[in-house]
């Protein structure tokens, strides 16, 4: 990748250089680290219009092994690496080249023809979250574009909440986003909020019976940080006293935690079974106010990551 041209621009230089009508700038962009895998989060200017991105880029680059979006939300499961971009004019016209970790950042290389060259520097560049660009190749128009995007380093960690309300009031998906939305003002980058159905025949439950799990991405050492707010205000605002939260790091889930999220959605659980699976997979659990609420927060970290399946109603 060396290249005598290479300039290092910040945020705000590219703001500066490139004023132009074509440039459109990301949002947001963010790197969560796991081993050899990253998991890349880009909130980018479109919504609709960038299904385009997630296309291209898990056909073109062999390093992405899943992108999705939700909103103007991108999200790319990538593995660390360096491929041999072979971009094409519309059949493969954009990609990753390489991911690597170097410390405390997170270095990817993009490359792309035309407009997707524009986006691989200038538009991402000048995005929240990112601490410089590597710029190769200004793109546009039949050129191609490359640049590196340097984040920080980042991990990611799920909370699995339960229990939080009564028959008579309280709702937990609302209680849970208010938590989010809190940790986010503290500084913690609170990325989603997933409602998950469990067993609809369950005796003990409320009313819709129904767990969330809050997914964050934390800088390194401050986990502990986070779940200990996230305990504290649900301390504060439950109105159960059955209230529990399970914790999982990492990128995807194991096969384990996911079957047993599946199963709490067609079965009655056991609070046995359910700290047996969570000390399995490494799960971390923290009895907030009771015991109970572990089993449908456990089973929420197992369906986090399909929101289809997630919210599916056995019946």
């Amino acid at each position: 990748m060396e290249n005598k041209l290479m300039e290092i621009l910040s945020p705000d230089d590219l703001k500066d250089r490139f004023k132009d009508p074509w440039v459109a700038p990301y949002k947001k962009v963010l790197t969560m680290v796991d081993e050899d895998m990253v998991e890349l989060v880009e909130y980018h200017p479109c919504i609709a219009g960038s299904e385009w991105m997630i296309y291209q880029y898990k056909r073109t680059s062999d390093l992405v092994l899943d992108s999705k979006k939700d909103g103007d939300k991108h999200t790319y499961t990538v593995k660390i690496g360096k491929t041999d971009l072979k971009l094409k004019p519309s059949f493969a016209a954009a990609g990753i080249e390489e991911v690597s970790v170097d410390g405390d950042e997170v270095k990817v290389v993009h490359a792309g023809l035309a407009g997707a060259g524009v986006g691989a520097a200038m538009c991402r560049g000048m995005a929240k979250g990112v601490k410089r660009v590597e710029l190769y190749d200004v793109g546009g128009g039949s050129k191609v574009g490359r640049a590196a995007v340097v984040t920080p380093r980042m991990q990611k960690v799920v909370v699995g909440i339960d229990d939080t309300d009564t028959k008579e009031l309280g709702a937990t998906w609302t209680l849970a986003n208010n938590v989010g939305m809190k940790l986010n003002q503290m500084g913690f980058e609170y990325l989603d909020h997933v409602t998950c159905q469990l067993f609809p025949h369950n005796p003990n439950k409320t009313q819709n019976c129904v767990a969330i799990a809050l997914v964050f991405a934390v800088k390194p050492g401050e986990k502990d940080e986070l779940v200990e707010n996230i305990c504290k205000l649900l301390k504060e605002n439950t109105l159960s006293d059955k209230t529990a939260v399970a914790v999982f790091e990492g990128i995807g889930v194991p096969k384990k935690l996911k079957e047993y999220g599946v199963s709490a959605k067609k079965s009655m659980k056991t609070l046995e079974e359910a700290e047996k699976i969570g000390k399995e997979v490494g799960v971390q659990f923290f009895e907030v106010t009771g015991k109970e609420g572990k089993i449908g927060a456990l089973a929420a970290l197992g369906l986090y990551d399909d929101l289809k399946e997630a919210v599916k109603v056995y019946y």
